[in-house]
């Protein structure tokens, strides 16, 4: 039983570790792309305030331990854990691999609800529990993108309003801002995702007895904080190329306020207790507060790309966990 939690806790921690160089370029692409802070300082900065982030709260970690099923009750929840774990790896890695800032969330909610499906049956499927973290996943980037388009408005008519101030002056004023905004949305980044690799644990003491509730011990906060704080040290480039090159140019202004905006609604979200992607709210910021400054400059190819990877990412990820149990469980039985 030891050996069983260990290689859960680990296969939870690369995850982690994997989800916070995927995510790098969720919190700091934008101060990148207008040189507000240099890629090295940016990736420590954003590695720092993730780690003190993740041990902020625990409520996120609650929802994804116990609303997709519950761990006290389902059977073969050891092999579901893991087949769910291994099956959000992949996909990251894959997306990864070709520069696409898809969803840790979304891939391990997908994961985990396929697994359970392969594993305990649909029955054993918590589906209204399921379909309000899907719901949350649909409809938070539709949110990010309006409040963002709103926020870049009020900032650009109070700019209009205050007088007329050089081009130059106001990016550097910008700049600064930036760099408050950037650790900002770092910490809101590491309170949210997180979360998500402490959730699966403590699924996986649950099931194997070690608990009898969805507390997440001090030590779990720690190791998932560290993981993600150390890939995120790393930094993962080919994201960070197309969120702050291949969306639209960005200026100093429209990335304080992309920045401000996926903060405000990512620690809504996770005041809430419900987990978000955090790259989908950054991008739909970034793309909402863009289009106000120049709508036909928004390179929606790239956009159409990324929605679409959005689209296919749960229901693949749920097939993949569904293949990888029933192998795996195969290959044991």
């Amino acid at each position: 039983m030891l050996t069983t939690i260990i290689i859960i806790v680990a296969l939870a921690l690369l995850f982690d570790f994997i989800n916070g160089f995927h995510d790098t370029a969720n919190a700091i692409a934008t101060s990148i792309s207008t040189r507000a802070l240099s890629p090295r300082f940016a990736v420590f900065y954003a590695a720092i305030l993730n780690f003190i982030g993740a041990v902020f709260s625990s409520e996120v970690a609650k929802t994804v331990g116990g609303k997709v099923a519950n761990p006290a009750t389902i059977d073969n929840g050891v092999y579901i854990v893991i087949a769910a774990l291994l099956s959000a790896i992949i996909w990251n890695l894959l997306t990864w691999y070709y520069g696409i800032p898809s969803s840790s969330s979304h891939t391990l909610i997908g994961s985990l609800a396929g697994a359970v499906i392969a594993g305990a049956g649909a029955g054993a499927l918590n589906w209204s529990g399921f379909k309000e973290i899907v719901l949350i996943l649909v409809f938070s980037p539709i949110i990010a993108f309006a409040t963002g388009f709103v926020i870049m408005w009020i900032i650009r008519k109070l700019i209009l309003v205050s007088g007329n101030q050089s081009r130059s002056k106001m990016n550097r004023t910008f700049k600064s801002f930036q760099v408050l905004s950037a650790g900002l949305l770092s910490f809101s980044h590491g309170g949210n995702d997180a979360q998500k690799a402490m959730g699966i644990i403590v699924f996986g003491l649950v099931t194997l007895g070690y608990q009898d509730n969805l507390d997440v011990p001090m030590w779990v906060k720690i190791s998932a904080a560290t993981a993600m704080g150390l890939g995120t040290s790393i930094g993962g480039w080919r994201i960070i190329k197309t969120m702050s090159k291949k969306l639209l140019k960005i200026e100093p202004i429209n990335g304080f306020a992309s920045d401000l905006n996926s903060s405000i609604v990512i620690q809504t979200s996770t005041h809430l207790g419900m987990p978000l992607s955090t790259t989908h709210v950054i991008s739909s910021s970034i793309i909402g507060t863009g289009s106000v400054m120049r709508f036909h400059d928004v390179k929606w190819g790239t956009v159409t790309r990324m929605l679409m990877t959005w689209v296919i990412t749960i229901p693949i990820s749920m097939v993949l966990a569904f293949v990888i149990y029933k192998i795996m469980f195969a290959l044991v039985a």
